[in-house]
């Protein structure tokens, strides 16, 4: 399985959500077909922009709750204060990527942020 992971200021758009994800796809080598699934932490539950990515792209938006966000938060590469501060997370991006993800998950590399927003690719071990 592979997810991309979202974070974003508030008042996104679906473009900006569409090219953080392809800009991150594109910066590993990646098709947008190789993702299973999208990814973002509860505070962002009524954030427009990214359900409209994931119906545009047919893909789930699976929204993360804070216990699982904290679970995964060891295995994030970056840090953003405001992040900590409004999610609890390192990197709301990352830690969500790497839930959806599983358990043995793993970030391709650091989020790509792009304008408002960041993305942030984990695959686990069963994804081809």
């Amino acid at each position: 399985m592979m997810v991309a992971g979202i974070g974003s200021r508030r008042g996104v758009t679906v473009e900006d959500v569409l090219a953080a994800i392809e800009t991150a796809l594109e910066a590993h080598g990646l098709p947008m077909s190789a993702l299973s699934a999208l990814a973002t932490a509860a505070l962002k539950k009524d954030e427009e922009a990214i359900a409209a990515a994931g119906r545009k792209l047919n893909l789930p938006v699976i929204i993360v709750d804070d216990a699982a966000l904290q679970a995964a938060s060891p295995g994030t590469l970056t840090s953003s204060s405001l992040s900590r501060e409004l999610a609890g997370a390192p990197s709301v991006s990352e830690a969500s990527a790497l839930a959806v993800a599983g358990k043995g998950a793993t970030l391709l590399g650091p989020r790509t942020a792009l304008g408002p927003v960041t993305c942030a690719i984990a695959i686990s071990g069963d994804a081809p």
